[in-house]
């Protein structure tokens, strides 16, 4: 699945390197917890990027309501402020084929590159995602196979 979460106002700018070492970490404790395993991520101004595998629907409510506390928790207490940090649920789409998956992971990964407002070199890969390595091994065929061979 690819699952967007965006942030609310008074939260900050996510890709500092403060906010961005505690969202890393939260995503590190959380892979594989209550049947939810975070492969990639990306970390944008306001909103955050995953792809994730859940066993079922149960699973990822489960796992995203318990990485959404964790993540709501570390940045409130980094800011010293309380109250509310996601905009709304988490919004995730179901990814059905080969070809979506490759082209969910690679929009996730080059998604810095889709905000950017400056031109970014080709081979230039964004710190803030899993770009050079997923961050747990792939479950699934689907997310195992979709970037090995050409569809």
């Amino acid at each position: 699945m690819h699952v967007t979460l965006r942030v609310g106002p008074g939260v900050g700018y996510l890709r500092s390197s403060r906010r961005a070492a505690v969202l890393t970490q939260a995503f590190r404790d959380a892979q594989l917890r209550f049947g939810l395993r975070i492969v990639h991520y990306s970390i944008q101004g306001a909103h955050l990027h995953l792809i994730v595998e859940a066993a079922d629907a149960g699973s990822l409510s489960r796992g995203m309501q318990g990485l959404c506390i964790r993540i709501a928790r570390r940045l409130n207490a980094l800011a010293g402020r309380a109250g509310r940090v996601f905009v709304d649920r988490y919004h995730a789409h179901v990814l059905g084929s080969r070809r979506e998956v490759a082209n969910a992971v690679r929009y996730v990964l080059d998604n810095f590159r889709h905000h950017s407002r400056e031109p970014l070199p080709r081979r230039w890969s964004d710190s803030l995602s899993t770009a050079t390595a997923p961050l747990t091994a792939p479950g699934t065929w689907l997310l195992r196979m979709a970037g090995r061979t050409p569809l």
